[in-house]
Formats: structure tokens, sequence, C-alpha cells
């Protein structure tokens, strides 16, 4: 499974609704599922992002069609990064010269 992490921020719609978002985030963990990805964690935050969540996929596909879901909502909008692991890493470094 690959990892990726997502740095949200709430829109108007977001923050005037945000009694909401502990619904919200339980409810994208079971979209997620259908997808066949894990919501790993999720994390408010303060500063530049509001929210943090971290994601599990099996693929690209997958991984931007809960994306899609979880923009069409417009609670949040954000910027999801694919993260490695130390094992990834690895993998990675053995290719280069």
């Amino acid at each position: 499974m690959a990892t990726y992490v997502t740095l949200y921020n709430f829109t108007e719609k977001g923050v005037r609704e945000i009694k909401e978002t502990l619904k919200r985030v339980e409810a994208n963990k079971n979209v997620a599922k259908q997808f066949g990805a894990t919501i790993k964690e999720v994390l408010w935050l303060q500063g530049q992002y509001d929210v943090l969540v971290i994601t599990e996929g099996a693929d690209e596909i997958a991984m931007n069609a809960l994306g899609l879901n979880v923009l069409k909502a417009g609670n949040v909008h954000g910027q999801t990064m694919r993260a490695f692991t130390a094992g990834e890493m690895a993998k990675i470094l053995e290719k280069v010269a």
C-alpha cells in the first residue's frame, strides 16, 4: 500500500460547519474503504494548515478518486503528497548512482 499525506485548509463552508468535522472524518473513512484505502490518522493543526491526513491506498486511481470525493463536498481544499517509508526509501536509494 502506498502512503499519502494531505494538508487541508477549511473553506468558508467548512468553517461555518466546523462542528461537523468529526462526523465528516468518520464518513470519509467509510468512503475510503469503498476505494480500497485506509485513513490511518487525522490531526487538526494550528498554523498554516487546518488538518493533516495520512492515508494508505492500493493505487493512484483509488487515491485520486477518494481525494476528489473529499474535495467535492466543498469543506476543504488541500495538497496531497506521496510519502515513503524507510523501507521504500531504501529501495529508492538502491537505484541512486
